[in-house]
């Protein structure tokens, strides 16, 4: 079975097209654009106005990676929420088109979800724990009673938010993450700032006004308070994480969104693990960001599992929550494997 998957939920439009026969799955191809802003973060009209004018140039692309034609797609998928309501908008009504123009199933899913699942097929991980750090989503995240329940998550904004902010801030563009990450290895003096660790969830709008008042006072260096940022932020997103395996009893931790790309943030992670003799995985970047193979991936197992949608069902989900969702499929302990 093929699946198109498509993703649209911020500033990046992905579609992938991923096959399924028997316990082998393979990514046939991995396509996507993203909306970048040098003066501000996501302006959600923009975004949207940048899918319209690249959906079908990535489409295209995608079909032509996988050596195949539209005919040939079994199913399609989208992301369904949560996102932006004008960019989930354009990704849905696409997929909406396609399908009913090919004729064939459709599937809205769980984008948070979606990185989970990718995760777990990209690293062979049985039943980890989720470190989910992107722009407008933080949440600590595992399997439990039917669900993939959130264990922890941020009370006020993401910390991809958090960091573009700062970026912003400093005047040094969207997306923010990769050059504050360059800055930090400039960093030699750790300056203290708010750790907001509130039970097993976490805020960052308190450090962000600490470290912009600090920035602003020309007292420190950039790279300096960039250092200090990353290993505060990460640190917390740690132990919540630390403390999510050991209330669930899991021995794996596989992290996804962009904001797992950083190096120091899989480095953390990964002696938090080695000390409690658990295993740290972390995907690809080109899984780890938004894509649209993560959504044909879902929606695949979702079919499999006998959900159905009807096109009255497909509206989108700006505000859905990771544990709206019965993973139906995920009780069925079928192993998936990679085609090398």
């Amino acid at each position: 079975m093929i699946c198109l998957g498509i993703e649209s939920t911020a500033h990046t439009f992905g579609a992938g097209i991923v096959r399924q026969e028997g316990s082998s799955v393979e990514i046939l191809a991995n396509v996507k654009d993203t909306y970048t802003s040098e003066k501000a973060g996501i302006v959600p009209k923009e975004a949207a106005e940048h899918h319209i004018n690249c959906f079908d140039r990535i489409i295209r692309q995608a079909l032509s990676d996988a050596k195949i034609r539209v005919s040939d797609i079994d199913l399609i998928s989208f992301s369904q929420g949560p996102g932006l309501g004008p960019c989930l908008r354009i990704g849905a009504f696409v997929a909406r088109s396609l399908a009913c123009a090919l004729e064939k199933p459709i599937i809205g899913v769980n984008h948070c979800i979606a990185h989970l699942e990718i995760g777990r097929l990209a690293t062979n991980a049985s039943d980890p724990v989720l470190m989910y750090a992107s722009g407008a989503n933080t949440q600590i995240i595992a399997f439990e009673g039917g669900k993939y329940r959130i264990f922890g998550e941020t009370l006020d904004m993401g910390i991809g938010n958090m960091i573009d902010t700062f970026a912003r801030h400093m005047g040094i563009g969207f997306p923010g993450g990769p050059k504050i990450y360059q800055l930090s290895l400039g960093g030699r003096k750790y300056i203290k700032l708010p750790y907001a660790v509130k039970g097993m969830d976490v805020s960052f709008s308190g450090i962000l006004t600490n470290i912009q008042q600090k920035y602003d006072s020309k007292k420190y260096s950039a790279e300096d308070l960039c250092y200090s940022l990353q290993e505060t932020i990460f640190a917390m997103l740690v132990e919540v994480s630390e403390r999510a395996m050991a209330h669930c009893g899991k021995s794996e931790l596989v992290l996804g969104g962009g904001v797992a790309c950083n190096k120091r943030l899989q480095e953390m992670a990964g002696i938090m693990c080695a000390e409690r003799h658990a295993k740290a995985y972390f995907p690809p970047p080109d899984l780890l960001v938004d894509n649209g193979a993560m959504i044909a991936w879902l929606g695949l197992l979702e079919h499999l599992s006998g959900v159905r949608m009807k096109i009255s069902e497909t509206g989108i989900r700006p505000y859905e929550r990771t544990d709206d969702i019965d993973a139906k499929w995920h009780s069925e302990k079928k192993k998936y494997f990679i085609k090398e």
